[in-house]
């Protein structure tokens, strides 16, 4: 008995560094927190052991059957309880049994219209910087900085935020290491990068007071750990860095539930953090300030849509019949709209195949999620047919943003060199990925997506075309890139851009005068005549 005593006391000392280090929610849906019990388990057998022998590796040899106590025989058992009894319950609520249950994780809106919903792209708000290239610009920016980099690091984080109608990616700096910790943690981390995912503006903003509860922080101060003896029994997602509409920096930090036992997640709050002070505000999911953009992140959506697409037919259907069962594709990117950041995938059938059956927008703060039934082209097929166009050069083409230009869907891709650097843009057309058009990004986009709606032709019972007649007043043509256009200039002085591949045969021999009808779509500059012929 006095062994046993000594045992439990030893380990619940040891229990308790452990739960400091391991800071697991006391949550019975936490797998987390069965872990520790286990590992808790395991130290009170250690060292009830170590009082039985001098050595725990002689154990087998020097133990008796009837020397081992009771409680050692408890531990043991609930070992084999706790483990099956995990398995049991995970697997009695998995979709073999719960397949509508995990459909429904996520509600999809398909009651939906690209042209209506998406709005016609403003170049002055597409976020062209990927991760990739906004993490060099801001380890640039660091690099400048040569009172500070010796100290600090920027943190990869690089969280994409709409701030004040601003498309910016922003993360903060992190101690580095334990020692610089110690020699900084009186003053904290006085700044944050951030870098406009438009033009690359990339800015190392310094703040009054230094925020002291980061990830990269030690003992109480651990942003974590801050959060664990507050919130004991909540959950935590990842945490995300975000400045308010003042810049003022705050960590969200989603807390999850589960139906199980770590299966089925999602999440139904959020907790605020201000690093500076450590002060917090837990939030309900329907209640958290629209300033916030990152709530659900990309792979929970990513998650809940397979589910959707998989089960909603029940689960062997998704093995065997597989009638409507569709999935996600491999990739994701971000898009903004109305002061809100959405996650957009392609939908495609489990069919191996290159091309998407639509694509679906999620409102990464409040899950909102719309379904766009547009068929086309899967975006690695997109991203192929922009790197073929200029294989020679070796370029890698971004992972696509999915854009309304002209009221069509189109994939916008920078193309970078091996060094990372942005040196093409390409359009390709959703429907059709082999039209497809790359510019040299030193003109710029607005160019670009000039060129690309000059040298590719559609289906004209997909756009809003326009017919009528005109008289020519005045015509010239220019040579762009070895591609030959003419502008026109009608009697109403109405302006029109037209490629010479329209109707070569025609074209060339306009003159002033002239009575044609022709076929165009509007433009706030220049209408693009899709189709000409002489009256």
């Amino acid at each position: 008995m006095k062994n046993v005593i000594k045992s439990l006391i030893i380990t619940l000392v040891l229990g308790l560094i452990v739960y400091y280090i391991t800071i697991p929610a006391l949550n019975v849906t936490s797998l987390g927190f069965w872990a520790f019990l286990l590992s808790v388990g395991l130290i009170y057998i250690f060292v009830f052991t170590s009082f039985l022998v001098t050595s725990p590796v002689k154990i087998i040899n020097k133990v008796k059957k009837e020397d081992i106590p009771l409680s050692i025989n408890v531990v043991l058992a609930s070992f084999f309880i706790i483990i099956i009894g995990i398995f049991t319950i995970n697997f009695i609520l998995s979709p073999i049994f719960f397949a509508k249950d995990y459909s429904k994780r996520i509600t999809v809106n398909q009651n939906t219209s690209f042209i209506d919903d998406i709005k016609e792209v403003d170049f002055n708000q597409i976020p062209l910087l990927d991760k990739a290239s906004t993490t060099k610009l801001g380890d640039r920016t660091m690099g400048q900085q040569t009172s500070w980099v010796s100290q600090f690091y920027v943190s990869d984080l690089y969280t994409q935020i709409n701030y004040n109608n601003e498309i910016i990616r922003v993360t903060p700096l992190e101690y580095d290491g334990l020692i610089k910790y110690f020699t900084n943690r009186k003053d904290g981390i006085k700044g944050y990068i951030t870098v406009n995912s438009v033009n690359g503006q990339a800015n190392l903003e310094v703040l009054n007071e230094g925020m002291k509860y980061m990830p990269s922080a030690y003992l109480n101060e651990d942003l974590y750990r801050k959060l664990r003896f507050t919130y004991p029994t909540l959950i935590f997602d990842e945490a995300n860095f975000e400045l308010d509409d003042n810049g003022k920096p705050y960590w969200i930090i989603p807390y999850i539930k589960y139906v199980g036992i770590g299966i089925r997640k999602d999440i139904i709050g959020a907790i605020i953090l201000d690093p500076v002070t450590g002060d917090s505000t837990k939030y309900k999911a329907e209640d958290i300030p629209k300033w916030v953009d990152h709530v659900y992140n990309a792979d929970l959506i990513i998650e809940s849509l397979n589910d959707w697409g998989n089960y909603q037919n029940g689960f062997l259907n998704s093995i065997f019949g597989q009638k409507d069962v569709v999935n996600t594709t491999e990739g994701y990117n971000y898009l903004t709209f109305d002061d809100d950041v959405y996650l957009y995938t392609g939908i495609t059938s489990v069919a191996a195949d290159e091309s998407n059956i639509g694509f679906v927008l999620t409102n990464l703060r409040t899950k909102e999620t719309k379904y766009y039934n547009v068929p086309g082209a899967e975006e690695y097929s997109a991203m192929k047919s922009s790197e073929g166009l200029v294989q020679e050069k070796g370029y890698e083409a971004t992972f696509p943003l999915l854009i309304n230009l002209n009221n069509r869907p189109t994939y916008l891709m920078s193309l970078k060199d091996a060094a990372g650097l942005v040196k093409m843009y390409a359009f390709v057309d959703v429907e059709d990925y082999q039209k497809v058009v790359t510019t040299e990004a030193s003109l710029g986009i607005e160019e670009a997506a000039r060129r690309y709606l000059n040298e590719v032709s559609f289906d004209n019972s997909n756009a809003n075309i326009i017919t009528k007649e005109i008289t020519i007043n005045s015509i010239i043509s220019a040579i762009i890139d070895g591609n030959t256009y003419y502008y026109i200039t009608d009697t109403d002085n109405n302006r029109y851009s037209l490629s010479i591949k329209v109707n070569t045969s025609l074209i060339p021999f306009l003159s002033d005068n002239d009575k044609v009808e022709i076929k165009y779509r509007e433009n706030n500059n220049i209408n693009e005549i899709i189709d000409i012929k002489t009256i």
